[in-house]
């Protein structure tokens, strides 16, 4: 059960950093769109853990945990790096004067790198369709630390579940502290990579 806990805390931790950038731009996230990006999250995580399963039973699990490791170890070093380039973008619109403007990339990028690039309209509010944008391009490292992760006997149900409830809470949180967060002038998604490095190791350890 820990596990699952744990494995939803880290996948909603880009869920949280991104609602706090949303507040900090006073980008409004209706319930709805909280709920989209929240449920695609959670469906996205218990596929890939589902599959992930399934792969066990067919590759040896000593190559399966070796091999989950290590991809670990990597999607949490890449997320580490994008949070470095995430911090250079946010001081490079800082000393242009405002927000650095990512248009010369594809949308899937653009919001990867910045999260209130999904506000394609500039409605200052979040539609269905862009929080199910923002969830497809947040939810890669979470369909990647699923399909690594289901090898280690974790519930893909119970983590899909406890993944949905804090998702909404990572939402509800992030719109309380947007502005204290952002005001840090910080990225903070490495946190998350460094957490999944951590639990890849003990997973393997243990």
């Amino acid at each position: 059960m820990l596990a699952e806990i744990f494995l939803a805390l880290i996948v909603s931790l880009d869920i949280y950093l991104a609602a706090a950038a949303y507040s900090n731009s006073e980008i409004r996230i209706p319930r709805l769109s909280a709920l989209v990006i929240s449920s695609i999250s959670a469906v996205i995580l218990g596929i890939s853990l589902k599959f992930s399963e399934l792969l066990g039973r067919i590759i040896p699990l000593k190559i399966c945990t070796a091999a989950g490791l290590i991809i670990l170890i990597v999607i949490g070093t890449v997320t580490i790096f994008k949070s470095i380039i995430r911090s250079l973008i946010k001081r490079l619109g800082a000393n242009e004067g405002g927000s650095l403007k990512l248009s010369g990339f594809g949308l899937g990028v653009s919001i990867y790198l910045d999260d209130t690039a999904a506000d394609i309209d500039r409605s200052k509010t979040l539609s269905v369709s862009e929080a199910a944008a923002l969830a497809l391009a947040s939810s890669l490292d979470s369909a990647a630390t699923g399909i690594n992760c289901g090898f280690s006997g974790i519930n893909p149900i119970i983590s899909a579940a406890f993944a949905m409830a804090a998702g909404c809470l990572a939402i509800a949180l992030g719109g309380l502290s947007g502005k204290k967060i952002s005001s840090l002038r910080h990225d903070f998604s490495w946190v998350g990579g460094a957490l999944l490095i951590v639990f890849a190791v003990v997973s393997y350890c243990v």
